[in-house]
């Protein structure tokens, strides 16, 4: 997607992107970060939050849910937190019966200053979460994460208590940082956990003059790129193949040599 500063916009471009991959019998969608603004100033966001469990971004994503029949993930919408001026940056996955079966709240905020020029201060909008979430679904279980948590490896090693077989990373990485970093991240993810990575992104110039990457992928877990929209609103499909993956983590048990571990339950 490419949102804009109005919501109804972006949740009309979302239906008709839903619709398409609906069309292309499209079973498990999921929208990217920030899907539902991209607003002109960080504090925008505030003025749309939601309680959890009650609004219309969340009215939307439940409704397509149950309407197509589908799993659908919402990239990350602002969520009431405990103090006012900030909200949770929520990643929601919504079941066919249009129930919300699983949130994840993004851990790793993005505080950077990218090559002196571009400055990025999450932390002032946005309270940080502290919890894993790996969600069952009938064709695997999906570890959550949200953008900037792309860097972050030990998140993801620690998914693997709760057999990980799916990544997914919706974002709005920005054209600086994605095309030094994007694909590589998403592929060593990929290799690493030997999961599927599903990654839509952000992928043009924003209301705020704010440029995103695009290049939203699907990835195996032998790191081929099985699907790619390169820039601009489109979609990206492919097969996730249980059964091929465990032939990989059999043939290849990278995971069970593991020595370190970085945190146990």
């Amino acid at each position: 997607m490419v949102s804009t500063g109005d919501v109804k916009t972006n949740l009309d471009a979302a239906a008709e992107l839903i619709q398409r991959a609906v069309a292309d019998r499209a079973e498990f969608l999921v929208l990217p970060e920030n899907f539902p603004l991209m607003g002109k100033a960080e504090h925008d966001k505030i003025g749309i939050l939601e309680p959890y469990g009650k609004g219309p971004i969340q009215d939307f994503l439940s409704t397509r849910a149950r309407q197509h029949k589908i799993w659908l993930m919402g990239g990350t919408i602002p969520l009431a937190a405990s103090a006012p001026d900030k909200v949770r940056a929520a990643c929601l996955l919504y079941n066919p019966e249009g129930k919300c079966v699983a949130r994840y709240d993004k851990i790793h905020l993005f505080d950077v200053s990218v090559n002196g020029k571009e400055t990025y201060n999450e932390s002032g909008t946005i309270e940080v979460g502290d919890e894993i979430t790996v969600a069952e679904t009938p064709f695997g279980n999906i570890g959550m994460s949200v953008c900037y948590d792309l860097r972050f490896p030990e998140l993801y090693r620690n998914m693997h208590t709760h057999d990980v077989n799916i990544i997914t990373v919706p974002s709005a990485f920005t054209a600086t940082t994605g095309k030094a970093h994007w694909e590589s991240l998403l592929r060593t993810r990929a290799v690493e956990n030997l999961c599927y990575v599903i990654a839509p992104n952000q992928g043009g110039r924003h209301i705020n003059n704010r440029e995103t990457w695009g290049h939203s992928m699907i990835i195996n877990p032998w790191g081929d790129i099985l699907a790619v929209v390169e820039h601009g609103e489109g979609i990206a499909c492919a097969d996730i193949d249980l059964d091929k993956l465990n032939i990989i983590r059999n043939s290849f048990p990278a995971l069970k040599h593991r020595k370190l571990d970085y945190e146990k339950e």
